[in-house]
């Protein structure tokens, strides 16, 4: 229980420090409504044509009687509908973060500055190609393994009981994860774990991860919620991430200014990096690999 309120305890510390920077809150919401845009496209699309796709489909029930034919193609299309919804909400943050990787990984590293003692932040050492196609390649993954679960979970909504009670809840809790595993991603990986390390890692403590995916994943289902949610969340996953790799976490309002640290080069531009120990193989990432890697 401890976990689960310390989880969520991040999803408000990060909604409350890009309170605290309200200069690229803006900014921060670009990602987002790109990403609104596109699904509510998608969407849109299940519902003009879905039918039609159904259809064509199923030439099998052409010859059926009327009204069965129609009865199995409306279902199917509801199917459908409800199906492309479910995979929106899983695959929307994934979508978010490739769209807004470069502000977000700007946005993490002022965070990581913001409440460590020393005012620095890990880094990965990787060009800006490398990394961007990481991030992708790694999303990418997480889209399968989301996809995967939501029609798995789909399909089980059909048992009776378990489907009404059961199922739900394991949804929430799934997407929870995911959610949490896709927006601490960036952090993580600036600390040098690879994909299978950071499920290792988050496996190891989810009630934390569901006390800070779970309700993210339930505000998501409020219609524009998660674009105006998203900047905060990013920040929240990193405090996530330190937590989960037993690094302090400082009040940032003390070293909070009225200049707004901002994302992008120029939030950089002053960053002096520390001393090597700091993000080379003795630093942070090291010790968070030693202690939570998979065994």
């Amino acid at each position: 229980m401890r976990d689960l309120g310390a989880g969520f305890g991040h999803l408000l510390g990060g909604q409350r420090w890009m309170a605290r920077h309200r200069g690229s809150y803006g900014y921060g919401l670009l990602p987002g409504l790109i990403t609104l845009v596109l699904y509510l496209a998608t969407l849109v699309v299940l519902a003009v044509w879905g039918a039609d796709a159904v259809a064509w489909a199923t030439p099998f029930a052409d010859d059926w009687s009327s009204p069965w034919a129609g009865l199995f193609r409306g279902v199917l299309t509801v199917v459908l509908f409800a199906l492309g919804l479910l995979l929106s909400v899983l695959t929307f943050t994934a979508v978010t973060l490739l769209i807004g990787s470069l502000f977000y990984d700007s946005l993490s590293e002022a965070v990581d500055r913001d409440v460590s003692a020393d005012g620095t932040a890990p880094e990965s050492g990787l060009s800006f190609w490398r990394d961007v196609w990481v991030s992708t390649r790694d999303s990418l993954r997480i889209l399968v393994r989301a996809a995967v679960w939501g029609v798995l979970l789909f399909a089980l909504g059909f048992v009776p009981v378990v489907g009404q009670t059961v199922v739900p809840v394991a949804g929430f809790l799934v997407t929870g994860f995911f959610l949490g595993e896709e927006l601490a991603a960036g952090a993580l990986q600036r600390r040098g774990l690879e994909l299978r390390e950071r499920l290792a890692l988050l496996r190891t403590r989810k009630p934390l991860v569901w006390g800070f995916g779970a309700p993210l994943g339930l505000a998501f289902l409020v219609p524009f919620a998660a674009v105006f949610l998203m900047p905060g969340a990013v920040a929240g996953a990193t405090l996530l991430a330190r937590d989960l790799l037993g690094e302090e976490i400082l009040d940032g309002t003390a070293r909070a200014s009225d200049e707004d640290p901002g994302p992008g080069p120029a939030a950089d531009a002053d960053h002096t990096p520390g001393p090597a120990g700091a993000h080379g193989p003795e630093g942070p990432g090291a010790a968070g690999r030693t202690a939570h890697g998979p065994v």
